[in-house]
């Protein structure tokens, strides 16, 4: 049977696609309060939103006679008819805001219109009326909502901690005060000030106090106008980025949005600048015409479309390559004038070649002829491959073959080939091109990258001594101290113990600073403010319970970090241990991000390419 729902039931489902949260309703009554003209706007929450949020505004105020009907489903002053769509510029427009706060929580507002005499104030609870006064008061308007959520048990319990929800509040007040940087914004949190703007249009200023001085020292301005669109704001040089998309902030005519054409956009106009997977800053400001975006996508309004997005990409994305362009440190390599003789350029047809001495000890020696004293390796040898695979793979040019023989040590039925009973020499060749090592064994040439070596050594034993509860802690001569933003903040306090478990011992350092004053002594040579962000922007989207798995689950990423790099000069000495430690893995032949450390070349493979085997 079909029958209609009540109005009652219609509100509060209303209200769930647009109520979600404590944050959602400061977001919507500040967006009011910003449509109706204030230039400084104050937000005091309690216990996270859920007891008590007021919103107070010296805005242009509500009529008497509006009052009751503001809080009437669609009633808005925004638009009056479907065609008012195509050309919206307030931030709120489709009168539901109100109507839905309303009915799920007890609402008092307090307004005063400029012209009027007195002010009034008007209580409903439920989205049922209470009263109706007049009162004294200055013109603006005060929001005032209590207990959200009271009357509807199944989404209260759905909302996180009083500090999580404070967080979320935390950020969109964020948003408001990079959006809108001429508005004063006080936000205050169970009594304490959290953020407090000057409203003297700097957005640099707000960058500064939300994410510190280390990103406002690395910014570059960025003010491009295309295709009747004008984009402004600030990108950080490429040194600044993350593993998220935590610090990108698009804004289309002081809206926030979130989309995936513009952060596609963005990261294509750092391509080249910073590595896959890695993401920059970036705080930017579209305007365009209103009858160029559809607003009307979703109920938070976070969503929007353009009818131009192959203009709003390129401006995008030429813009930041623009900005990088002109700020990059490193010059272009250019052929000298003639009449500049201190630029001298070695001959293109002959190149310089700088020959080093094979004993210098530093210098790692190429080939295995110019050391005849190197002492030979032990380690476990292993059983035969299988013969007639090996045979089929001698076939096979040199591509296939590495391929075929990678397959094989991949093969989880052969043997380890390291570690088997009998022992076997084999022979440390040299280095080449800076960072892969030859080492000769039987008939084969195995050749391993150093770096993807040591990144499995040192992921081993981080994950082995995170079992065994063998992180020793390492004093920091000088504690490092990193600003965090409301979220970051967070989400250390609740993950204290597993960082404390992987050697990080951290401490308050006033305001959203904290100080780190040891770290493991697996990562003593490692940036330490680089180490921690990564781990931390590992956390900042990962939904596992575990803490302490979530920090494991960072431990390739840390080893990463900490091998040695390519190009890095080790000694023989070095590489010799290194190696040996590598053999002992128990997988050897991957980096724990799955690229293999070893690939080899046989003894048939060379006489063939030396045409001893026709």
């Amino acid at each position: 049977m079909i029958h209609l729902l009540d109005s009652d039931t219609i509100d509060k489902i209303a209200a769930g696609e647009v109520i979600e949260r404590p944050a959602a309703v400061v977001k919507e009554l500040v967006e009011n309060s910003i449509d109706a003209g204030a230039n400084a706007i104050t937000v005091e929450i309690k216990k996270g939103g859920i007891s008590f949020i007021r919103i107070t505004d010296n805005g242009m105020g509500i009529e008497k006679e509006d009052i009751p009907i503001a809080f009437e489903r669609h009633a808005t002053s925004k638009i009056k008819d479907i065609n008012d769509l195509l050309s919206i510029t307030s931030l709120g427009f489709r009168g539901e805001a109100l109507s839905s706060i309303a009915s799920v929580s007890q609402v008092e507002l307090i307004t005063k219109a400029k012209h009027s005499m007195v002010g009034n104030r008007y209580e409903i609870h439920g989205g049922k009326k209470i009263s109706f006064t007049e009162v004294g008061a200055p013109d603006g308007t005060t929001f005032i909502v209590r207990n959200i959520f009271y009357n509807t048990p199944a989404r209260l319990k759905f909302l996180k901690s009083e500090r999580t929800e404070s967080t979320r509040i935390g950020e969109v007040m964020m948003h408001f005060a990079l959006s809108h940087p001429d508005i004063r914004f006080n936000f205050i949190v169970d009594g304490k000030n959290k953020l407090n703007t000057s409203g003297n249009g700097n957005v640099k200023n707000n960058i500064f106090s939300q994410y510190g001085s280390e990103i406002a020292k690395a910014l570059l301005p960025i003010d491009t106008t295309m295709y009747d669109m004008r984009l402004s704001g600030y990108i950080g040089k490429p040194e600044i980025n993350r593993n998220t998309r935590s610090l990108i902030n698009t804004y289309i005519n002081g809206r926030i949005v979130k989309s995936p054409l513009l952060f596609k956009a963005i990261e294509s106009g750092f391509s080249g600048y910073i590595m896959g997977g890695r993401f920059p800053f970036a705080t930017l400001f579209l305007e365009i015409e209103s009858s160029l975006l559809d607003v009307n996508v979703h109920p938070t309004k976070m969503e929007v479309r353009f009818m131009n997005q192959e203009e709003v990409y390129d401006l995008f994305a030429n813009s930041i390559k623009e900005a990088l362009k002109k700020a990059t440190v490193i010059p272009e390599v250019t052929l000298a004038a003639p009449k500049e003789p201190e630029v001298t350029l070695a001959s293109p047809r002959e190149p310089e070649v700088t020959l080093v001495s094979p004993r210098e000890p530093e210098i790692p020696v190429p080939v295995a002829a110019a050391n005849p004293d190197i002492e030979e390796i032990s380690y476990k040898a292993p059983e035969p491959f299988e013969e007639k695979r090996i045979e089929e793979a001698k076939k096979l040019d040199t591509k296939k073959m590495q391929q075929t023989m990678l397959e094989l040590i991949n093969n989880k039925e052969e043997r380890n080939i390291f570690k088997e009973e009998t022992e076997e020499s084999f022979r440390l060749i040299g280095q080449v091109f800076g960072t892969y090592w030859m080492i000769e064994y039987n008939d084969e040439m195995l050749i391993i990258d150093q770096h993807a070596a040591h990144e499995k050594v040192l992921y081993e034993k981080i994950i082995k001594d995170l079992k065994d509860k063998k992180i020793y802690h390492q004093q920091l001569l000088k504690p490092v101290v990193i600003t965090l933003t409301a979220r970051e903040k967070q989400l250390i306090d609740e993950y204290r113990d597993a960082f404390y478990d992987l050697g990080f011992e951290i401490e308050d350092f006033g305001g959203d600073d904290i100080a780190i004053t040891t770290v493991s002594y697996h990562f003593i040579k490692l940036d330490t403010k680089e180490l921690f962000y990564a781990i931390l922007d590992g956390l900042l989207n990962d939904t596992l319970s575990s803490k302490i798995e979530l920090i494991t689950d960072r431990c390739a990423t840390i080893a990463c970090k900490a091998a040695v790099k390519g190009n890095n000069v080790l000694s023989f000495r070095e590489a010799e241990e290194l190696i040996r430690e590598m053999l002992r893995a128990d997988e050897p032949y991957h980096c724990p991000h799955g690229r293999p450390t070893t690939i080899s070349m046989s003894k048939y493979e060379f006489e063939k390419k030396f045409k001893r085997i026709v």
